[in-house]
């Protein structure tokens, strides 16, 4: 049997704004008797790039375009796949993006830009929490347009960015995008962390919720700086 990224049929679809052009193929796969599906994004503008390739909602390989390379982004415990050529298709794929992008911008000259902030927002940890006891946070929004968002972390108001690791973009259904954000971190009792999010027409995100972990409560607080969890230990 081929492997599965030789074996599709495509539709393009393309969703763009004056700025970025994005263009994604769906497809349907098959194995055995269970359909997957599989997504490849395109995007590109004056100054980046973007060549994403999903299955199921979950990114399996990306080009990163600073650093000349594609990256297989399949977790550890799954059987390595290899994607040969994929990168240098990925650089093909800019330069027709933004001859198309040229194009487009001319088409769509005097055309009101759409901007959507992001609908909504929530951070959560991956597990239960425990003082002491290495977890990771998630920030995930959803339904913006264009993308992408800017998604930053602060450990009691200090920016961190060791541990921390944004998404690319993901289409929505409804054409507008949603994006995730990770931060590992070890709760210390009095910490506090934020997840600001910034977006074109938003400067921030907030969306209040609350979390209880075991032996301890966390609290995230809307307030003017961000979404920040509150991490206090039982007294």
């Amino acid at each position: 049997m081929l492997p599965w990224y030789q074996n599709i049929t495509t539709s393009l679809i393309n969703c763009f704004s004056p700025l970025t052009m994005f263009m994604s193929c769906v497809v349907s796969l098959l194995f055995s008797s269970d359909a997957h599906g599989s997504n490849s994004i395109i995007g590109c503008s004056d100054t980046d790039g973007e060549n994403v390739l999903i299955l199921d909602d979950e990114a399996v390989w990306y080009a990163d375009f600073n650093k000349q390379t594609g990256v297989n982004a399949l977790p550890a415990f799954v059987d390595p796949i290899s994607f040969p050529g994929f990168y240098e298709e990925a650089v093909a794929d800019q330069q027709i993006c933004r001859q198309n992008l040229m194009v487009t911008r001319k088409a769509m000259k005097n055309f009101p830009k759409e901007l959507d902030p992001p609908s909504s927002m929530l951070i959560y940890t991956v597990l239960n929490l425990e003082l002491g006891v290495q977890n990771t946070l998630i920030c995930h929004v959803t339904g913006f347009y264009p993308a992408p968002v800017n998604i930053t972390w602060t450990k009691n108001e200090q920016k961190v960015t060791e541990g921390a690791n944004t998404s690319v973009p993901f289409p929505n259904k409804d054409g507008s995008f949603k994006q995730t954000s990770r931060l590992d971190f070890i709760p210390k009792q009095g910490d506090v962390y934020s997840c600001t999010v910034e977006h074109v027409n938003s400067d921030l995100i907030l969306g209040p919720a609350m979390f209880c972990g075991v032996g301890l409560t966390v609290g995230v607080l809307g307030v003017a700086a961000g979404i920040f969890l509150l991490i206090r230990g039982t007294e």
